[in-house]
C-alpha cells in the first residue's frame, strides 16, 4: 500500500539534514508503481531482519522490502498560512502525504543559528502546528460559506457537515490540531474529504546533535515541557541524530559501528523513527516467499486475509479462495516450508481471517 509522510519544520532544525541521510538509504522506485519520481522523495526501505533469513530458506533471487515514502517539505515559517515563505505552495503538497514527520531541534549550538535566536523546542512546535491550524481554518471557514445555502434548505449531508464544521472551528481558531478532538464515524467521513493538515497523525521527531548541549541529555525543563506536551496529543515522538546519520550514511554498517563508539552516538535512529511511521498509522506487514523473491506487504493491522491480500493484487479479495499460513518463527524453525507443512504448522485460512505481522502467506484464488 502506498505509504508517505511530509517532513516539516522550522528552517535550520535539521530536515534537510534528515531527509539526506533518509535518502541514502532509499530503494529503486521500479518495484513501487506507486511512488513519486521527484528529487525531494526519498523511497525508504522499513527495516525486516527477517526478509534476509526467509531469502536464504527459499533461495529467493531478489528481497523486496515495504517502503516509506519521505517527502521533504521547504522549510515553514510564521505567516505561512497567509503565503509567507511560499507557504501556500508548501502546505499544499503536506495535503498529499498521510502522516507528517515534524522535525524538533532540541540541542543547542552557536554554530547554528535558530531562527527565532533561541532555542525553545516547544514554541517552535506551536509556531508550525498554528500555521498548519490557521490553513486549515481557512479550508473549514470556505467551506461553512459554501454549504450554507443547502444547510438552511434542511439538506441532511449539508446539516451534518456544518455542525462538524463548527465544532472543529473553535479548535483550529486557537491554534490547535483538529485531530485533538474526538469523532464520530459520520464526522471522520465529512472531515476526510476535507484533507485538513490538522487530522493527519503527527510523529515528532526530536533532532540531537553529538557534542552539542542536548536537552534530552540534560534533564532540561524545556525537553520535558514538550514531551509532556506531545503525550498530551496522543503523538508520537522519536529521537535521532540527523547530521551523525547524514555523516555515516556511505559507510559501510562494519565501520558506522566503529564511528558510533568515537563519536559516542551508539544507535542508529533511522530504523527506530522509520517503526514508529509504522505505529503511529496503525500499520504492519506479511511476508511472501519463494525462488523468485521474499517480500514484505504493508496493511492495516486488523486486516481480514482477503483484505491484506489486495496489497499484492486487487483480485485477491475478490476472488480469494483460502490462504495458507505459517507464521515466520514457524517456519524458521522448520528450515523449509514442506516440513514446516509436514509439521502442522502450515495453516488454512479463510475470509474472516485476521492477518498478523509476520505472518507468511501464499493466497489461493
Amino acid at each position: 500500500m502506498e505509504l508517505s509522510i511530509g517532513i516539516v519544520g522550522l528552517p535550520n532544525v535539521g530536515k534537510s539534514t534528515l531527509f539526506n541521510a533518509l535518502t541514502k538509504k532509499s530503494v529503486p522506485a521500479e518495484n513501487y508503481p506507486f511512488c513519486t519520481i521527484d528529487p525531494s522523495v526519498g523511497i525508504v526501505p522499513v527495516p525486516d531482519i527477517r526478509l534476509e533469513v526467509l531469502s536464504k530458506i527459499s533461495s529467493s533471487q531478489k528481497i523486496i522490502p515495504a517502503v516509506i515514502e519521505f517527502v521533504d517539505i521547504a522549510g515553514l515559517v510564521k505567516g505561512a498560512a497567509s503565503g509567507e515563505g511560499l507557504g501556500n505552495k508548501f502546505l499544499s503538497h503536506i495535503r498529499e502525504t498521510h502522516a507528517i514527520g515534524h522535525v524538533v531541534r532540541i540541542f543547542e549550538d552557536g554554530a547554528v543559528i535558530h531562527v527565532d535566536g533561541k532555542v525553545q523546542p516547544l514554541s517552535d512546535v506551536q509556531t508550525i502546528e498554528l500555521e498548519l491550524a490557521l490553513a486549515d481554518l481557512q479550508t473549514v471557514d470556505k467551506r461553512l460559506a459554501n454549504i450554507g445555502r443547502d444547510a438552511k434548505r434542511g439538506d441532511k449531508d449539508a446539516l451534518l457537515e456544518q455542525v462538524t464544521l463548527e465544532r472543529v472551528r473553535p479548535c483550529l481558531d486557537e491554534g490547535k490540531r483538529a485531530g485533538t478532538l474526538s469523532y464520530s464515524d459520520e464526522e471522520l467521513r465529512v472531515l476526510k474529504s476535507l484533507q485538513l493538515l490538522t487530522m493527519k497523525p503527527m510523529l515528532y521527531i526530536l533532532n540531537k546533535k553529538a557534542g552539542a548541549y542536548n536537552l534530552d541529555e540534560k534533564s532540561d525543563p524545556r525537553f520535558e515541557e514538550l514531551i509532556n506536551y506531545i503525550t498530551s496529543t496522543g503523538s508520537i515522538a522519536t529521537i535521532v541524530d540527523a547530521k551523525i546519520e547524514d555523516e555515516l550514511k556511505d559507510f559501510s554498517t562494519e565501520e558506522q559501528v566503529i564511528f558510533r563508539v568515537e563519536l559516542c552516538a551508539h544507535k542508529d535512529g533511522i530504523p527506530e523513527l522509520i517503526h514508529a511511521a509504522y505505529d503511529l498509522l496503525g500499520l504492519e506487514t506479511y511476508l511472501t516467499t519463494g525462488e523468485e523473491e521474499t517480500r514484505a506487504w504493508t496493511i492495516k493491522k486488523g486486516s481480514t486475509a482477503p483484505v491484506a491480500g489486495m496489497a499484492i493484487h486487487t483480485d485477491f479479495k475478490e476472488k480469494f479462495i483460502r490462504a495458507e499460513v505459517v507464521a515466520y518463527e514457524d517456519l524458521v524453525a522448520s528450515g523449509s516450508y514442506t516440513v514446516a507443512r509436514t509439521q502442522g504448522k502450515v495453516r488454512t485460512e479463510g475470509k474472516d481471517y485476521i492477518v498478523k505481522d509476520g505472518d507468511v502467506i501464499e493466497f489461493r484464488i
